[in-house]
């Protein structure tokens, strides 16, 4: 299949790597660099370029890399189609997660889809908002779950979940019994997760020109919990993020509320494979769908 080369070069420009190109597509590393010359002789330019720790995507490859994933998505697409006409359907999912639904709804979703559909195989990335975004634009992801991404590519985002963003405080702070106003974040000493990633932290600081004193940054949910407990600051987070999670820690409502909505994001629905049509369909008729 033509579209092989395509793929060659697309995971080359992921992994970084020849040799991991070879043993995730199935091919020796010289088929595989054959591949991507005869692709780059075919455009009339260098698409890598060699480095120390293995390839590197050129400029004009990166210009590529879009146009490269829509034909292989097409052909994709198209085998998917054959396969669902037939009435068995095959295909291969890589989703974008947000960190709580991955957790929370995630497996859920994954082993009653995969029961329903087993030679459907799913892959999961789990990221922030901006790291969803980026995914979407790349068209390096078939679908995401998240809330609805803040970027400049044009996309279809289905609602489906509603969630309450609360304060996290130590058990001894003065609003631990109370709500905590939004307006007193401001100078409040405060342990961000994943800080410029526009994450619901981000949006909510950014929406109300709040401007807490971060004393400390952490890249993991839970890490920011426990130093929460441990009195080093305050934090805020959904419900849903922290629902199996124990500690000395007091999770209190925002004045004003806060909620977020969660959804699933396809760069198009209309041209979404048959296996991704698959997993929204069952998604909306298990959860429903906010309107």
């Amino acid at each position: 299949m033509d579209s092989i080369k395509y793929e060659a070069f697309i995971t080359a420009a992921e992994t970084g790597s020849l040799t991991a190109t070879a043993e995730a597509l199935g091919y020796t590393q010289p088929g595989i660099t054959r591949m991507i010359r005869s692709l780059e002789e075919a455009c009339g330019f260098t698409l890598l370029s060699r480095t120390k720790r293995g390839v590197a995507v050129t400029e004009n490859g990166k210009a590529m890399l879009p146009y490269f994933r829509d034909i292989v998505r097409a052909q994709k697409n198209a085998w998917e189609m054959c396969m669902d006409i037939q009435g068995v359907l095959k295909g291969a999912l890589t989703i974008g997660s947000y960190f709580s639904v991955s957790t929370m709804i995630m497996p859920e979703i994954f082993k009653t889809f995969s029961e329903k559909y087993p030679h459907i195989y799913l892959k999961l990335r789990e990221g922030s908002n901006a790291d969803m975004a980026q995914w979407l634009q790349e068209k390096s992801i078939d679908c995401c779950f998240a809330p609805r991404p803040q970027c400049d590519m044009e996309f279809d985002w289905i609602p489906v979940w509603s969630d309450e963003m609360v304060a996290w405080l130590p058990a001894n702070h003065r609003h631990a019994h109370d709500v905590f106003p939004v307006k007193e974040l401001e100078g409040e000493p405060f342990i961000i997760t994943n800080p410029n990633q526009d994450t619901d932290i981000d949006r909510l600081l950014e929406t109300y020109d709040v401007h807490p004193d971060i004393r400390l940054s952490t890249v993991d949910a839970y890490a920011t919990w426990r130093m929460v407990e441990a009195g080093l600051g305050m934090s805020c987070n959904q419900r849903l993020i922290f629902k199996n999670w124990r500690g000395n820690v007091a999770a209190v409502p925002f004045d004003p509320p806060q909620y977020i909505t969660l959804g699933i994001t396809v760069p198009s629905l209309k041209e979404a494979s048959p296996s991704t049509k698959k997993l929204i369909d069952y998604v909306v008729a298990t959860y429903g769908r906010l309107d």
